[in-house]
C-alpha cells in the first residue's frame, strides 16, 4: 500500500465498522506506524523501532476472536485502515465508567474528523452497553492528543506516574466525560 497524502484524503470519507479477526494484520499496521508517528521523542527509538506487526497481529486477532473483549472499532476509506478505537469497562472500576483504553489515527488522516468520529461512535457503543462516563489516559507530554481532548470537552485529572514500555515510568493524564452523551450526541 502507498503512502498517501493528506490533501489526497481529506476528500475522502471514512467508514467506521467493529473489528474482527480478519482485520488484524490492517490494525496491527496502523497501531505499529501511529506509534511510530506519536512517539518519536517520548518514547525511545529503540523501543519503537522493536515494535512487531507480526507480533501485533497476533494480539489483535486473538482479542477479536474472544467473546466479551470490549469494542474494536476501526476506520477505513479507500486506502484501508486509517484508524481505530477500542474501550470496555474502566480499568479503575468506577461504577458506570467505560475507558477508551486506544485511540490511534495514521497522521495522513489526521485533521479531518476521523478521530472525534471514532471517539463519539466508541463512546455510544459503550453507553448502549450501559457506561455513563468515560475516560481516557493519555501521555502528559503527548501535547497534541491533549489538545484534541480538551477539544472535546475531557476534563483533564492530575498527571500520574505509569508503568510504560520497558517497565519505564511515564506520566499519563487522565480526560474524563462525567456524562458520555456529551460525546455521543
Amino acid at each position: 500500500m502507498g503512502s498517501i497524502g493528506a490533501s489526497e484524503r481529506s476528500a475522502l470519507s471514512f467508514v467506521v465498522f467493529p473489528a474482527g479477526p480478519s482485520d488484524a494484520e490492517e490494525l496491527a499496521r496502523v497501531h505499529v506506524t501511529s506509534w511510530r508517528e506519536t512517539y518519536r521523542g517520548l518514547l525511545a527509538d529503540a523501543f519503537l523501532a522493536r515494535m512487531s506487526e507480526p507480533g501485533f497481529a497476533r494480539r489483535f486477532r486473538r482479542q477479536l476472536s474472544e467473546p466479551g473483549s470490549g469494542v474494536t472499532l476501526v476506520a477505513a476509506d479507500r486506502h484501508g485502515l486509517a484508524g481505530y478505537a477500542q474501550g470496555g469497562a474502566s480499568r479503575r472500576g468506577h461504577a458506570g465508567e467505560a475507558e477508551i483504553q486506544t485511540l490511534y489515527v495514521l497522521r495522513t488522516a489526521q485533521g479531518h474528523g476521523l478521530g472525534k468520529q471514532l471517539m463519539s461512535q466508541t463512546a455510544r457503543a459503550l453507553a448502549v452497553e450501559g457506561a455513563t462516563s468515560l475516560m481516557i489516559s493519555v501521555l502528559r507530554d503527548n501535547i497534541r492528543a491533549r489538545g484534541f481532548y480538551e477539544h472535546l470537552g475531557g476534563e483533564p485529572e492530575a498527571a500520574r506516574r505509569e508503568p510504560g514500555p520497558g517497565g519505564r515510568l511515564l506520566y499519563e493524564v487522565a480526560y474524563r466525560w462525567r456524562d458520555i452523551t456529551d460525546l455521543t450526541g
